[in-house]
């Protein structure tokens, strides 16, 4: 030590300084004790993030702006791309949190080259995040102190310094009712005792900046295609104030489209070079097909769907009022019309939609994006008296009604998944709230079983719920689901399709090498289920269909699931045992067809390493993949086994660009495998060798062995077909399991129901309540056992005669055709004979049943309602049944006919007329005075009394064919009244137009000469002209009816010699002059008696003018020339 010491003169100065800066950094790295129960400082809100960016703890903390990455892939290829072929692209992430460069930080790694790559053998990771105590808890700002990003190394062993303030929260829970998990900065016992190798080679990597982007929060990443390395790439801004993108950068764009020049651009060489087409419409979404790479459809702002075949060089028009639902399927086109509140369902062959091959499936409307187009099946919705029906057609064949047990009565239904010719639907029932029933189908999707109650939901960031189901990539017929349970939430797995769970086996020891005392049923291993809503990160859980059996899942020990002491777990034999890998949560990739194993941690944290395993997470190797720590958006791995190339894509720091890690992982394989670089590895389920009816058996590459396996690589060595047993079936619908295993009839389903198709003579399928689990392989055993037999058809009676409408309604339009569906439940449907009476007059009969499955259509040609009465009769009795058909046609006009002057305390008759007439099939709502409830009749009539002098309203609303319609009428009511009958000079007729109209504005300008309230007139309609004069008693009736009376008499004979001297006269229009003439003179009580008064055909078409004609003759005897160039309101 002293010749060391005295060969280096200087060394004791520099170990000076060097304490110094140890004292100052240990001053800032304080020592810190965790605990899987202490709350991290720092809370989390999903979308927006304020953090200190300065180093200096006075500087006010900035906003850290909301980040948005999304990818998608142009074509559908078999790329590996750093998800499951079966995971959809073209999902974001928004609002995601990051943090920036200014964060102490001190990195881990062993020797470090001039490269900046390190490596070291390592074992587990940082200890896993825990949730926060308060959930929305109010945001707090977190002041970052202390050096920038610095390394040190000791011996081989490193470390962490400490933060004043504790780090950011990692990723945690992006759904309602998770609790935020937290990574904080510290000292890592496991990263520090690995194994050095300094044998190992070093990844290869280049960095891209997206520069002039920095200020951009939303990209957008595209695989160019198949066989192509091109990467497509649009940053922009998006400002949430305003909901629009007001900047953005491409980065070699292949098609895109202009929505204010209204054009598409189009490249055919990966974005080099482009062409700019014009557009007659506005695009508002654009759709391309899954293997017609040059076909395409696009959706207007003005709801019109077009078509193009050559890559949007050309468009035409398929459809106009097209709501935003519409698919390919194959060569078939799915789409919806958009009346106002329900929607057809249309399909036509493409790429010509005209409308002569234009197909509509489904007769009746359905529900507004009800229509779920997967795979063989397309699912539509359809209400049906306030609850919800679901229709299914299966291999676009016709839609039959899918057929749930009977009393599910469903809430909501969302289809999960329709692969391997099953269909996965989960369903809320009507005693569900925030858990559903997972049911499983046949192979047509129509008969539905239950396979799991109370799965659990989680709400995703849009509001949507997530089910807590996943299906393991690579092994047939394996499930993961959640399921609540006395108020907990416990992990099961199936290897059948659902016919059996069980819960996961704990792992045996943790990282240290402890045991780990966790008996089932109490305790076991609990996993977190949700997929990544970037498909460029790996969520909560990882497998692939390259890599069989391995399972990479965060989740706890315990007796339920908790968000709290997560850790990363990994299954290598597909569930059957687990081991603990990390203590904090990572992202997963698969490379080199799954046989290594990338894990890089959450994106909130910046690392510039990745872990590599390639035993199946026995040991994991770190390797440095930048020389700044990285906040990862994504990771894209390159497809094909010849390149090895992964691309990180994320941000130093929240202000920096975009940046492009390429990384040639290549050279971590030493070599190509070779035979005996592989071994054996028997499928199984906890023993047992047949899962879903075979035995597999898989090969895989020996552990430790660093070699690439290559593209020609195949997992499964062999699949031996098992004999059938009793796990091989699940419960046929109408079959429910009971406690000892067996499968019996549900009390609301009757096994002896025979199929309507069944004829005397023939055979059918009899269900043993058991049906084989789909894609199940087994063969011979206990198949014939369980599998339904084959029975003669029985002989019976006609019985469950059911009669429907084909469009489900009990109404239908006058003039259209109404379809009658006949359905019997039990009789010989051949030897039935079908008798349908139509209740108009006329009735069918048929000699059996199989005429009628098409539908029995009639033609109604009057409007009403009709009884229609089915009768099924063979010779061992019969059955009926009627349904009531409503038969409507549009109101087109009502007119309200009653008297002008009533008698008080009299009965008086009100009638309605509507055109065209309807019979019994219009409801008619009367408003008298100013009553809060109508009197509602079915009749066009009613009588009613008014008990008050004055003037009454009188309204009429008639409702029929979802439209209403009204009239209204005003009545003065009075004790006595006198009326004169007059008529017209033959003249006036030849200018009538008998419109009501007319007769009102002769009546105003008559009226606007003087007003006398006791006048009351009313013009007839029709020709000859003719109205009544009607002499109304004076409001103020002081000196009392008698005198009343003498006063009506007194103004009557004026009138009436005026009259007969043919003294009154008007002017109709220059050169056409009109006398009026006096026909009868009638009393108040007797006006009954007056034919044409009474008679209901004159009242109907009366029109009330006050004061009109009685002025005009008080206006005459004064010699005033009446005034007709002037009109008033009567």
């Amino acid at each position: 030590m002293e010749t060391w010491a005295g060969f280096c003169p200087g060394l004791h100065l520099s170990l000076g300084i060097w304490v110094v800066i140890a004292a100052q950094t240990l001053h800032n790295a304080k020592a810190e004790i965790t605990c899987a129960s202490c709350a991290s400082p720092v809370q989390l809100h999903v979308g927006e993030l304020e953090l200190g960016m300065s180093t200096d703890p006075k500087e006010e903390p900035g906003t850290l702006k909301n980040i948005r990455i999304e990818f998608r892939e142009l074509a559908d290829t078999d790329q590996n791309t750093g998800v499951d072929a079966d995971h959809e692209t073209g999902v974001s992430v928004e609002d995601v949190p990051r943090f920036p460069q200014h964060v102490s930080l001190v990195g881990v790694g062993a020797k470090e080259d001039a490269s900046g790559s390190s490596e070291l053998s390592h074992r587990g990771s940082e200890r896993a995040g825990e949730p926060e105590k308060s959930e929305g808890a109010a945001l707090r700002r977190a002041k970052r102190s202390g050096p920038e990003f610095s390394e040190f190394s000791e011996n081989g062993r490193t470390g962490r310094t400490d933060m004043d303030a504790a780090a950011p929260e990692d990723r945690g829970s992006l759904f309602e009712g998770h609790k935020q998990g937290r990574s904080e900065f510290r000292w890592n016992r496991d990263e520090a005792r690995g194994n050095n190798r300094q044998d190992e080679p070093k990844l290869t990597s280049s960095t891209f900046s997206l520069a002039g982007d920095s200020a951009h929060n939303h990209a957008v990443v595209y695989w160019s295609g198949q066989n192509s390395s091109v990467i497509l790439i649009l940053t922009k801004l998006y400002d949430f104030h305003i909901g629009s993108v007001t900047e953005s950068t491409l980065w070699r764009i292949v098609l895109c489209n202009d929505p204010f020049e209204s054009s598409v651009l189009i490249s055919s060489d990966e974005g080099a070079s482009y062409q700019k087409y014009r557009l007659t419409f506005y695009v508002l979404s654009l759709l391309f097909h899954h293997t017609e790479e040059d076909w395409a459809l696009a959706y207007s702002h003005d709801q019109k769907l077009y078509s193009s075949v050559d890559f949007g060089r050309k468009w035409q028009i398929i459809h106009e009022l097209i709501l935003l639902f519409f698919s390919f399927c194959t060569h078939s086109l799915s789409l919806y019309s958009a009346p106002p509140l329900f929607s057809k369902y249309v399909t036509c062959r493409a790429p010509m939609c005209t409308e002569a091959n234009r197909n509509y499936p489904f007769p009746g409307y359905i529900d507004i994006s009800s229509l779920v187009v997967q795979d063989d099946y397309i699912f539509i919705q359809v209400p049906t008296s306030g609850r919800a029906t679901y229709y299914v057609s299966y291999t676009r064949d016709s839609f039959i009604q899918i057929k749930l047990p009977k009393y599910s009565l469903p809430k909501d239904l969302h289809i999960v998944s329709t692969d391997e010719k099953q269909v996965f639907a989960a369903v809320q029932e009507w005693n569900q709230n925030d858990t559903y029933n997972l049911y499983l189908s046949d192979t047509r999707g129509i008969y539905f079983t239950l396979a799991m109650e109370n799965v659990k939901t989680t709400r995703g960031i849009g509001g949507n719920q997530m089910l807590d189901l996943y299906e393991v990539a690579g092994i047939k017929g394996m499930l993961i689901a959640n399921k609540r349970q006395d108020n907990q939430v416990k992990t099961y797995m199936t290897y059948n399709k659902g016919r059996e769970w069980r819960l996961l086996q704990a792992p045996a020891t943790d990282l240290d090498g402890n045991d780990i005392h966790c008996i089932l049923p109490f305790c076991s291993l609990h996993l977190q289920l949700q997929m990544s809503e970037n498909p460029y990160l790996s969520g909560t859980i990882s497998t692939k269909n390259s890599a069989p059996g391995i399972i990479v899942a965060t989740g706890n020990i315990g007796a339920e699931l908790s968000y709290n002491n997560v850790g990363m777990f990994i299954s290598s034999d597909a569930g059957n045992s687990w081991r603990q890998i990390f203590e904090e949560e990572h992202n997963v990739w698969f490379l080199d067809k799954g046989g290594a194993i990338v894990a890089v941690k959450q994106p909130s944290v910046p690392t510039r390493h990745l872990w590599v395993s390639f035993d199946e997470g026995r040991q994991w190797t770190q390797h440095s993949f930048s020389l700044v720590p990285l906040f990862v958006d994504g990771v894209l791995v390159e497809a094909g086994a010849e390149n090895q190339i992964m691309t990180f894509f994320g941000h130093f720091s929240h202000r920096s660009e975009w940046q492009l890690i390429k990384i040639d992982y290549k050279s971590i394989f030493s070599r190509k495998c070779t035979e005996e670089d592989y071994q054996t590895w028997h499928l199984h389920n906890q023993g047992e060798p047949c899962v879903m009816g075979q035995k597999q058996i898989y090969m895989k590459r020996r552990p430790g062995n660093y070699c690439m396996l290559g593209k020609d690589y195949s997992r499964i060595l062999s699949a031996e077909s098992c004999i059938c047993r009793a796990h091989d079936f699940e419960c046929d619908y109408g079959y429910e399991r009971r406690g000892d295993g067996n499968c019996r009839p549900a009390f609301w389903f009757n096994p002896s129901t025979v199929s309507r198709s069944c004829s005397q003579g023939q055979n059918y399928l009899n269900s043993t309540g058991y049906r084989k689990v789909v894609l199940n392989n087994c063969t011979k055993g206990v198949k014939e056992m369980y599998m339904a037999r084959k029975q003669q058809c029985p002989n019976r009676p006609p019985k469950g005669l059911q009669l429907t409408s084909k469009d489900g309604k009990l109404t239908a339009n006058l003039g259209s055709n109404v379809t009658f569906l006949v359905h019997l439940d039990e009789g010989d449907s051949l030897r039935t004979n079908i008798q349908l009476d139509f209740g108009d007059g006329t009735a069918v009969s048929y000699s059996n049943l199989s005429w009628t499955e098409e539908g029995i259509k009639h033609l109604y040609k009057s409007a009403g309602i009709f009884r229609v009465t089915a009768l099924a009769e063979n010779t061992l009795g019969y059955d009926s049944t009627t349904l009531f058909l409503h038969v409507t046609c549009p109101v087109e006009h009502v007119r309200l006919l009653a008297p002008f002057v009533v008698i008080k305390n009299k009965e008086v008759n009100i009638t309605a007329v509507v055109l065209p007439s309807h019979s019994r099939t219009v409801t008619f709502f009367w408003w008298l005075d100013n009553n809060t409830e109508p009197v509602i009749t079915l009749d066009g009539s009613i009588s009613h009394t008014f008990p008050d002098d004055g003037m009454h309203t009188v309204t009429v609303q008639v409702a029929a064919a979802n439209a209403i319609l009204q009239d209204t009428r005003t009545i003065a009511v009075k004790e006595f009244f006198k009326s004169l009958l007059l008529s017209f000079s033959p003249n006036l007729d030849e200018f009538n137009p008998d419109i009501p109209e007319w007769r009102q504005d002769v009546g105003r300008v008559i009226k606007k000469a003087l007003l006398q309230e006791q006048l009351l007139v009313a013009v007839f309609p029709g020709v000859p002209t003719a109205a009544e004069l009607f002499l109304l008693p004076h409001k103020n009736q002081s000196e009392g009816k008698k005198k009343s009376e003498e006063v009506l008499e007194q103004v009557s004979d004026i009138i009436v010699s005026a009259l007969n001297q043919n003294l009154v006269e008007f002017e109709l229009k220059p050169g056409v002059r009109v006398i009026v003439y006096n026909t009868q003179l009638t009393l108040a009580p007797l006006v009954d008696s007056n034919p044409r008064h009474s008679s209901s055909a004159m009242l109907m078409l009366l029109s009330v003018v006050f004061l009109g004609l009685a002025v005009f003759l008080i206006y005459k005897f004064k010699r005033y020339p009446p005034d007709f160039s002037q009109d008033s309101a009567a």
